[in-house]
Parts: C-alpha cells; structure tokens; sequence
C-alpha cells in the first residue's frame, strides 16, 4: 500500500512538474515571438525582453532536471510496486495452497475420527455396560486413557512396576476378571508378555 501510494504521488508530482514546465516553455516561445516579430523597438524593452528570455530558459533547464529526477524516482517506485505485487500474489498463491492442503488433510481427520467412533462403537457394544462405564469414567480421570497394558510386570499408564504381591493377585485372577493397577487404578490388560 505505502508503495502503490509512493507511486500515486511521484505520478502527481511529475504530472505537476511536467506542467510547470510546459508552461516556462509556452511563455519563453511567446516571449521569443514577440522579440522576432520586430513589434519591440525600445532598446530597454529589447533588452528587458531578451533577459526574460534567457531566464525563462534558465527555469526551463532546472524545471527539466527535477522533471527527470521525479521521473527516476517514479520509475524506482513503479518498480517496487511490481515486485511487491508479484510477490504478494505468489504469497496469496501459497497460502491459498496451504488452506487447500489444510482442508484436505482436516477432511482425512474427520474421516478418521468417524472411522474410530464408529470402530469404537461396534466394539463398545460387546463390552458389558458396567465396564464400559467404569472404563469412561478412568478415562476422564486420566487424560484419555482409562486401560493400560501390563507389559513385562509394569503398568504402561503410570509405568511402573508391579510389586510381588500385586502380581500375585493378578496371576491368580480369573482371565475374565478386571484387574487394576494398584497406582494409577487403570484397568490392567493381560497379554502374553505381561511377564506372569
């Protein structure tokens, strides 16, 4: 904005600049005309007029410098103002493309979260409704996960490692029954390499 704005006042300015000078230069040419029409006969008015003439074209002169150093400097913001553009459109182009791909990989998550709800769903239909309950209700109290596997005599949720006794009560329980981490009070799941 600040460049297109730059821009927009060195085009004003030279547009400005330009005029001055047109009109030095009409008056100079007016003033020349009068001069070689021969009209002026008084030496002093001759004289008055040929000064005049030689200090319009002085003016002309340092109009027509600050004209061109109006016109570089225009040229120079003309210049930013193209780089700029280009490189706010190929900033508009990646973010549309980042949004694009964002959108795209936002779509792949809510597929997911459906496909695991409703994995969730089938699989919570077959565990028994006070387990269930019992198992949200850890999950809540222990930041999404209410199960932990028993891997090698230690809890995966707290992580650590079952003492004897609490072993003990594990391996003698039946295969059916819930067993909690006496720790973390996640439920405990056995597998193979519980280590019991």
């Amino acid at each position: 904005m600040a460049a297109r704005t730059e821009e927009s006042d060195t085009a004003r300015e030279q547009t400005k600049a330009e005029a001055d000078v047109d009109q030095v230069r009409q008056r100079a040419a007016r003033d020349q005309q009068r001069l070689d029409s021969g009209m002026v006969t008084n030496p002093k008015d001759l004289e008055s007029l040929q000064s005049e003439i030689a200090s319009l074209a002085k003016r002309q002169d340092d109009l027509e410098t600050i004209v061109l150093e109006i016109m570089e400097r225009h040229e120079a913001a003309r210049e930013r103002v193209s780089q700029l553009t280009t490189r706010l459109e190929e900033l508009e182009a990646k973010a549309a493309e980042t949004a694009t791909r964002r959108d795209a990989a936002l779509a792949d998550i809510d597929a997911e979260v459906r496909r695991v709800r409703t994995e969730r769903e089938s699989r919570a239909s077959a565990v028994p409704g006070d387990l269930l309950k019992l198992y949200d209700k850890l999950r809540e109290q222990h930041g999404g996960i209410g199960a932990a596997r028993l891997y090698q005599r230690r809890c995966e949720g707290c992580r650590l490692e079952l003492n004897i006794t609490e072993l003990n009560e594990v391996r003698a329980a039946p295969e059916d029954a819930v067993v909690r981490c006496e720790s973390c009070r996640r439920i405990l799941v056995r597998t193979p390499e519980s280590g019991l």
